[in-house]
């Protein structure tokens, strides 16, 4: 399978990030830590795929709050996402709409086949992409952006400057919007003795932590009545597609083979897509409360 998806959103939007080795109390009947960018995000996502739809600012705000976020936080989420053209305002009269923009409506729709891609590896082929790459120090940003991006498809840092994948990576379409392959080295490769295979995985990953996210999922939403504080299924949708996609970043999809019998991404991928079965009608008819229908032949200066 050839990855191409990138993130949506970048590090700094994603959920918080135990220390390493840290084993952090989770509280079941509790959300996840999920950063209100996200949350928007998978409101865009799921709710304004179509170019014709847009949603009030008080309907995003008032999606918002379901999943706890205050109105002067959710303002400044919105300002925050449109001064970095992440959402657009289309004006009609004196109101005013917000959409994804197209470039980020793209994003979104190759990120969630990327998250919804089975995190089990069971056909894989013993072939890895590997990438090295050297950028100045001038170009800090850029290095970081990259190694999100390259994180978000499934890459592993096997030392500095060279990271590696279990799959077949187009590192083109990955890196496209980034001025930074003239700086990089790509090859398909397989592993040679005295290499072992078990041994490269736990230098590039932290195979144990990933093991705790799938378990942590599992206590939250492994149960009857998931979430019973959430006050409806758009909150409880918001919920799980933030959580399920901040997992799918950080997990590669490592070859089942050498991953624990017991890998709990197993069950909790069955978990996942049967809860976004059943929270689908009842977001969408929340939704379709919120979300108007715009002619984009109509749309007004903002």
């Amino acid at each position: 399978m050839t990855t191409t998806a990138f993130p949506p959103f970048g590090d700094a939007d994603a959920g918080a990030t135990p220390a390493p080795g840290a084993v952090p109390h989770v509280d079941p009947l509790a959300p996840a830590s999920v950063r209100p960018q996200t949350h928007v995000l998978m409101f865009c996502g799921v709710h304004l795929a179509d170019p014709a739809d847009a949603v009030p600012t008080v309907g995003l705000i008032d999606a918002l709050s379901r999943v706890g976020v205050g109105e002067h936080a959710a303002r400044s989420t919105v300002s925050r996402m449109l001064r970095r053209g992440t959402l657009q305002r289309r004006r009609r009269g004196k109101r005013i709409y917000l959409s994804p923009t197209p470039g980020i409506r793209a994003a979104l729709a190759e990120g969630g086949e990327r998250a919804w891609q089975s995190p089990v590896n069971r056909t894989w082929d013993g072939q890895w992409t590997l990438l090295g790459f050297s950028l100045p120090e001038s170009r800090r940003a850029d290095r970081h952006l990259l190694r999100s991006r390259l994180q978000w498809a499934g890459f592993g840092m096997l030392q500095n400057g060279l990271w590696v994948a279990p799959r077949r990576v187009d590192v083109e379409a990955l890196l496209h919007q980034l001025d930074v392959l003239d700086h990089l080295k790509v090859f398909r490769a397989s592993v040679a003795a005295p290499t072992q295979v078990a041994e490269l995985i736990d230098d590039a990953w932290d195979v144990p932590a990933i093991a705790r996210g799938y378990q942590q999922f599992l206590d939250r939403w492994d149960r009857p009545d998931p979430l019973p504080g959430a006050p409806d299924d758009l909150a409880r949708q918001l919920w799980l597609l933030g959580e399920w996609t901040l997992l799918a970043r950080h997990d590669p999809g490592l070859p089942v083979e050498y991953l624990p019998a017991d890998w709990p991404a197993v069950r909790a991928e069955h978990v996942a897509l049967r809860l976004r079965t059943r929270y689908e009608t009842g977001a969408a008819a929340i939704a379709a409360g919120l979300v108007e229908r715009l002619d984009p032949l109509d749309d007004e200066p903002a």
